[in-house]
């Protein structure tokens, strides 16, 4: 195994952070990478976007989460050099010589995100993990330079454990897995920034039982109840917060404005910063992709209020100054009566493509834990006395029964006037009264036919 070393720094840097308390930086690559523009620009894009409209504390930025992920993986890495070092290979056990680089790789592994990442890739088709690893491994970027000062394949290695293709597979799992240093971090601090008490788990107590083993990272069976309450405060944070239906609503008028913006601008008539309009055209290159940012974005939105197409003009100003659309939950069966209810809307006066929605927190990029599906390969196991693995859900009758649930729920997005009731007749009113015959608790549901009398 090659040891992947860097200069070290004349003195420790510390940095105070309101989550790990303080970050430690000993190496002069992880210095140099903090220092780049393009690491740097992460301070310019919000961790949650949208969901500062409901958490007004929720402002923190990918930047300090970035370097949380680097802080804990460096703990971990500390926890496994100390308590199960590798004597010999292939015994299972942690090669110390791999810090260095899962270092990197937790400092870099949000490093492909934009603006509004999960809407912005939506609509222009991005992916911010392949950005990622293009911004690590295009030699014309800063990040790379610093990377290749530790080995000249060190970019490319670092990339591959972002990949998840590093034949190594608990680097890997250290910052992808079902408890990793990424959830790890996010959780704690999201929960910090919104101020809720949901994302707070046991920390300290999960980096004792953490232990390396053949084929990844597993926990010792003393720590299973700390690893329950790390699943218990994932699961409400999904549900009081990332799945928040006024979050969703804000996140379903960006992703509108932007498709209006993209429709005006392909007529010729929008005026946009050159970085966007790259993205509009269709015709953008990574040194594009590094302008844009949050405040990038708002600058367009700001301009786009002033527009002269009113679709656009007025879901730029319900964005910028949080006018949420309405919204009901809706099932397989009242999906039917969507045709009916866009109608009425069109009927009032708005466009449905651009001020109707439906949205599943089924498919919100946060996923709750699940031992099966795309995230099986990194289920998380628990090792008991004799040394086998025994996933978590087999053993707690808890995460067992959180995982029968059926978690979020998919809602139908509608202006709130269609839910307004004017003192004096208005000529819409016998279309917000047909609409509203079909809203009962926050749910969309048929009209019950009379009966009959005998």
């Amino acid at each position: 195994m090659v040891r992947f070393q860097s200069e070290k720094l004349d003195h420790e840097v510390v940095l105070r952070d309101p989550v790990h308390e303080y970050i430690h930086i000993e190496d002069k690559v992880i210095l140099d990478i903090l220092k780049s523009k393009e690491f740097q620009r992460m301070r310019r894009i919000k961790q949650l976007g949208p969901i500062s409209y409901v958490f007004p504390g929720a402002t923190h930025t990918r930047f300090e989460h970035n370097l949380g992920v680097y802080e804990l993986t460096r703990r971990i890495c500390d926890i496994f050099a100390k308590k199960y070092p590798s004597t010999r290979p292939g015994d299972g056990l942690w090669d110390d010589n791999n810090r260095l680089l899962v270092e990197c790789a937790g400092l870099l592994h949000d490093i492909g995100h934009g603006p509004y990442s999960h809407t912005f890739e939506h609509l222009f088709g991005t992916n911010h993990e392949k950005i990622g690893q293009r911004i690590i491994t295009d030699p014309n970027t800063e990040i790379n330079q610093a990377l290749k000062q530790v080995a000249p394949n060190f970019p490319e290695l670092v990339a591959s454990v972002i990949a998840k293709t590093y034949p190594n597979a608990q680097v890997v799992k250290m910052i992808s897995s079902q408890a990793d240093a990424d959830r790890m971090d996010y959780l704690q601090r999201d929960a910090y920034f919104t101020g809720v008490s949901y994302g707070q788990f046991d920390l300290s107590r999960i980096l004792r039982v953490i232990r390396p083993y053949s084929d990844g990272i597993c926990f010792t069976n003393n720590g299973m109840h700390a690893v329950e309450d790390y699943i218990v405060s994932r699961y409400q944070m999904y549900q009081q917060v990332y799945f928040h239906r006024v979050g969703r609503s804000m996140e379903v008028i960006l992703h509108h404005l932007l498709q209006r913006a993209k429709d005006v601008y392909a007529d010729g008539n929008l005026q946009v910063t050159p970085s966007l309009a790259k993205f509009l055209k269709g015709n953008w290159n990574l040194e594009d992709y590094l302008k844009l940012d949050d405040g990038v974005m708002e600058t367009n939105f700001s301009m786009w209020a002033d527009s002269n197409d009113p679709i656009l003009s007025d879901l730029c100003k319900r964005y910028l100054f949080r006018k949420p659309l309405a919204s009901v939950k809706i099932n397989e069966e009242t999906k039917n009566l969507l045709p009916k209810l866009k109608d009425l809307i069109k009927q009032v006066g708005f466009d449905p493509q651009y001020y109707t929605d439906t949205n599943s927190a089924f498919d919100e990029p946060y996923d709750a834990y699940k031992p099966t599906g795309k995230n099986a390969n990194s289920q998380i196991e628990i090792m008991q006395d004799d040394g086998t693995l025994i996933e978590l859900s087999e053993l707690s009758p808890l995460v067992r029964a959180l995982n029968g649930t059926f978690q979020g729920d998919e809602r139908f997005f509608f202006p709130k006037v269609m839910l307004s009731n004017s003192d004096e007749p208005q000529i819409f009113d016998p279309f917000y009264q047909d609409f509203q015959k079909y809203v009962r608790n926050g749910e969309l549901r048929y009209l019950r036919k009379p009966r009959k009398k005998n």
